[in-house]
């Protein structure tokens, strides 16, 4: 179930969303594939394609490329919704051709959602990074410079793909084939076992887990950021505004305590005044901090 509060804002934005998506549908003709060339920010050139990763049908991103240019650090965007059917990619459309307009390859994915049983939204996560390195666009990409960001539940993917060395072998997700050299947390659902007991998405984390945490502990063993520190070799940045009215600043405060704990490197920018969805805003301040922590690839 979702929050009243999400419903709102998706209200607010849904003209802009329904524009999106008739524009993409008119222009792709629903071909995965399909390319178009759009103008953003200094009326620069981004290409935009849609590929599958997967036969699935959420298995598939939209690329957002500038028209030039190669070597180019890679931004995987991940998107919010606690999980749940009815939100998808484009959602982050505006980051992603904001992103590409400062220089990035965007990688803009979907994925299963929590209508879908364990460990589906994991599972796709993870291929859909992993498929950066054999994508159509690979030749123009810099492997070595590979970012995720995520918001709010993408926040919480966001984390986790860049926990996935340390899992075992076997575990969902284990043994990563790109690696993630610095993650960008927004607003992220950080410790899932304390977000199913104090209900954040009311019933979402749950949802997400097919279960609860004394139900199915060892789900949120290795599907829990908190649970998967310390995290090496990624450099993290949590943004969260101290207003946020859906997932609470104790998720990231928390984490980032827990991190440094472990040795962890971890940055967290605490925003006054910003709520929750400022991080779909490509003018506000919270994508600015987004920004800034991506200046390290």
């Amino acid at each position: 179930m979702l929050t009243p509060s999400l419903g709102r804002v998706i209200s607010r934005r849904g003209a802009l969303r329904a524009a999106v998506l008739t524009a993409a549908g008119a222009a792709m003709s629903g071909a995965v594939g399909g390319c178009r060339t759009t103008e953003s920010e200094g009326d620069d050139q981004v290409e935009r394609s849609i590929e599958a990763y997967g036969e699935g049908a959420l298995q598939q991103g939209e690329w957002f490329l500038p028209a030039r240019g190669d070597r180019l650090p890679v931004v995987v965007l991940v998107h919010g919704g606690f999980w749940q059917p009815g939100y998808d990619r484009h959602l982050e459309d505006e980051v992603a051709e904001s992103l590409a307009g400062h220089g990035f390859a965007v990688w803009n994915i979907d994925y299963a959602l929590a209508d879908q049983p364990w460990p589906a939204t994991f599972r796709d996560a993870a291929a859909a990074v992993d498929h950066v390195a054999t994508s159509t666009q690979a030749r123009r990409l810099d492997l070595d410079r590979v970012g995720v960001v995520g918001h709010s539940a993408g926040g919480h993917l966001a984390l986790w793909l860049a926990s996935r060395g340390g899992l075992a072998d076997g575990e969902v997700g284990a043994s990563p084939v790109v690696a993630v050299k610095v993650a960008v947390a927004q607003a992220p659902v950080a410790d899932l076992a304390t977000a199913a007991r104090e209900d954040v998405g009311r019933g979402a984390v749950r949802d997400l887990m097919d279960g609860g945490p004394d139900e199915v502990p060892g789900r949120y063993d290795v599907g829990s950021p908190q649970a998967l520190l310390p995290v090496r070799g990624v450099r993290l940045t949590l943004v969260h505004g101290d207003s946020d009215d859906l997932v609470p600043l104790r998720q990231s405060t928390a984490y980032v305590e827990a991190a440094r704990s472990t040795g962890t490197e971890v940055d967290l920018r605490v925003l006054p005044g910003v709520g929750h969805f400022e991080h779909l805003d490509p003018d506000s301040a919270a994508v600015a901090a987004m920004h800034t922590a991506l200046d390290d690839l």
